[in-house]
Formats: structure tokens, sequence, C-alpha cells
């Protein structure tokens, strides 16, 4: 099965909004329409987050609504979600999903709100939604329903420092080879810090190690059947792993976000391979600002095909007030505020904001943002938004994907043994459909 393209550039008429009617409806628009309202969001508290919620205070002036945040990291808060859906429970009103992990399963659990005819009928006249990505409004479509609105652009990126390449006389990586011979070079030539870092976390190494499966040709299924066991399969796996093993910091198996983001920041990796929302992050304190370099991830034989997907908005389906849910999902996804997210570093999901003059001029005052844009325009282009087995069990799916990659990280199964277990529950999976 090829890869799921994620081009953001692509018109997709069954998500055209109907414009007049929209601007007719826009006309009577009331931001105070729920005002004294309470509505409770659950948040991933990653950067997309973090950002969004620094104009908290202007949303509820704009409403005059409440908003109570429930903030967790990203297990934590999948946890959560799950108990209060299990319940029917009407405590969440918005919740932060990623349509390319979850959205199959979500939808057919029913969790997800409708929000096809509220982002047709009761939209603000400056939110425009035609503007937001087609793309990203198609990934998050199942059934014909629209169950979120993008809030970011991204993917991981290879952020690598400029000042040890120059010691160490290496130059930027164009290949996934080089990227192994760049780290045995540093393991020599600067001990003191950790050559490479990528996630190790069981459930979160699918979002770096697709990008590796897909640059070297490999697919996720063949025939209806698991393909880790394919040449490009075992080749990934060995690759990825090794450069974690050989070169990773230790404890590398618990390693996701969080944790590559504080070693490169603090200067103890020469390079990472991470989100690219964590530039915020990893640019924080201005320590990396000046020695930092950014590359969509080297090149495998298939060329590059970076993992591309989107964070989302939704309503829950239990929510007693979705109509003032959507004031929030619609306030966060707006042109104004997506612009104020970008200039701290989250990359917008509406090409005008990309455009933005204010945007671009924040763009050019660092080579590092120049970078971080130019390897966004490649994920833009050039992504997949296959990160794990596409089906309903694809968060299932990533389990069995990371088991592997841990098991050769430690050394407790060959490759052979790893892959063939891992392809065994990945078919059992992909039979249930």
């Amino acid at each position: 099965m090829k890869a799921r393209m994620l081009v953001t550039h692509v018109a997709l008429p069954v998500l055209a909004i109907a414009a007049a009617g929209a601007q007719a409806r826009a006309a009577d628009f009331d931001w105070m329409k729920f005002k004294g309202k309470t509505v409770t969001f659950l948040a991933n508290n990653n950067p997309v987050s973090q950002a969004l919620l620094t104009y908290k205070a202007d949303f509820e002036k704009l409403t005059g609504m409440t908003l109570k945040v429930d903030g967790y990291q990203e297990q934590q808060m999948r946890q959560r979600l799950v108990t209060v859906m299990n319940a029917s429970s009407d405590e969440v009103d918005v919740f932060m999903t990623l349509p390319s992990r979850e959205g199959e399963q979500f939808a057919a659990a029913g969790w997800y709100g409708d929000l096809t005819a509220m982002a047709k009928n009761d939209v603000a006249t400056e939110y425009d939604p035609a503007g937001l990505s087609q793309a990203l409004l198609k990934a998050a479509t199942f059934g014909g329903k629209l169950t979120s609105m993008p809030m970011n652009i991204e993917g991981p990126i290879f952020y690598y420092r400029t000042d040890i390449f120059k010691k160490c006389g290496i130059e930027a990586p164009k290949t996934i080879k080089d990227v192994e011979a760049a780290a045995e070079k540093i393991k020599t030539c600067d001990s003191a810090v950790t050559p490479f870092v990528s996630r190790g976390l069981k459930p979160a190494i699918a979002y770096t190690f697709s990008n590796v499966l897909h640059n070297v040709g490999g697919s996720y299924i063949a025939a209806g059947k698991s393909n880790l066991c394919s040449a490009k399969g075992k080749e990934a796996l060995d690759t990825y792993s090794r450069l974690l093993r050989d070169f990773g910091p230790p404890g590398v198996v618990n390693y996701s976000f969080q944790q590559i983001s504080a070693l490169y920041r603090s200067g103890r990796a020469a390079m990472a391979f991470e989100s690219s929302n964590e530039l915020r992050t990893v640019m924080e304190g201005g320590a990396r600002l000046k020695d930092t370099g950014l590359l969509p991830f080297p090149a495998g034989e298939a060329g590059q095909v970076p993992t591309t997907i989107g964070w989302g908005m939704a309503v829950s389906s239990h929510s007693r007030q979705p109509d003032a849910a959507w004031y929030f999902v619609q306030w966060a996804t707006s042109p104004e505020v997506q612009k104020k997210m970008a200039l701290q570093g989250i990359a917008p999901p509406r090409p005008s904001v990309a455009k933005d003059p204010e945007y671009r001029k924040w763009i050019d005052e660092e080579p590092v943002r120049k970078e971080w844009q130019a390897a966004l325009d490649v994920l833009a282009t050039k992504g997949s938004s296959e990160v794990g087995y596409p089906m309903v069990a694809n968060p299932e799916s990533r389990e069995f994907i990371g088991q592997a990659v841990q098991d050769l990280i430690l050394k407790q199964k060959p490759i052979d043994q790893a892959c063939a277990d891992a392809d065994k529950a990945l078919d059992a999976l992909i039979a249930q459909k």
C-alpha cells in the first residue's frame, strides 16, 4: 500500500464551503452569543496548545465565556479522553485530536461531533474556513463528516549543530547513510555530546520511524499483509534502531519529544530528529538560535517522503453545548489566532498566514527560521500522513511498530524475529478491520 500523500495545495471540491451563503450568515454572527457559559477543553500539553493558550484571556474577553483547560501530557490526555468518552460524559466539550492516528477509531466509536454544518453556516466573517488546508480538512473527514478543524501542520525534521559539524569537518547530511556516518565521526570527535537522538518511547516511535520507512521505499502493508519483514521494512527497522542503539543517549527507549528537546536545547546532542513544533521549545533561551541547522530528514532510495500531519480541534459528541464549543474551535483556528501562534513557531495550516508580511518578517529575522520554513514547505508538498497502519486500530498498530524497534535497540531479538513477531500481531489487527 502506498503511503497516504498529504499535499496541501490541492483543492478538494468535496470540502468546498458555500461562500456566498456563509458570508450572508456571517453578517449576523455574534461572538457574545454564549456569554456566561463555560467551555471545557481537554488539551495535550504540547507546543501547539501552549502557544494557543497564551491567548486564553483574549478568547474569554471576545466571547464572555470562561475557558476551563484540562491539560495533560499526551498519553495521559488520551487516557483521560477514553475514560470520559466511554462514560458518555459531558465533562469535555472540545478536545485535541490527531486524525492521522485515531481519526478512524474515534469516528467509528462516535466520539466526534459533526462540524460540517457549523463550518458552513455558523462562521464569523473573518474566519474563512475555505482558507484552511483542504488536505488536512479531508484527512479529518470520515464517512462524509468533518470531525475537527486543523490547528497546525507539522512533521519531524532534522535538527543539527552547525558548530559541531564544522569542528568535526562534517557536511550537512544529504542521505540517511550520511546521518550514520556523521554520528560515527561525532562519537570520536566530540565524546561530550550524544551524536543522535530521536523517539525511542514505544507508542511515540511511529511518528519518526515512518519517515525512515518511507524514505527507504518501504510500506506498512503489501497485498493486505503487514510488510515489516520485507527487505525495505527490515532495512528501516535496522537503520532506525541502530542509530538510537549505537549513537543515542542512555535510556533512549523512554524518550519522546520532551526529553529530546531538552537534550538538544541544553547542548548535549549533535543531531535530533523531532517534530517541527519543537522549534519553539528548542530555541527557548536562545542558546541554539545561532548554531542550529534544520532539514527535512535526509533522503533514502525513495527520496524524501516526510511524515506530515496536523493536530485538530474536535467537539465531543457528548457535549451539551456543541454550539458554544464550536465558537471556541472557530476562534482557536481563526486566521488571527493562527498568525499569533505562527509567530511562536507553530506552522500555520493556512497558506494565507504563511504569506503574511508580519510572519515573513519573523521568518527572515533568523536563518534557522528560514530553514524551518523551507523544511515545512517540503513537508507540505511531499509529505505522507501514513503514520502507523491505515486502519481503525492505528493506535494499537503503533505499539507493535514501537515494540519491534525497542527489541532491536535493546538487543532482545534478532531482526528476523522482531519483524516476524510484529507482522504476526499486526496481521491479526489488519484481519479485524
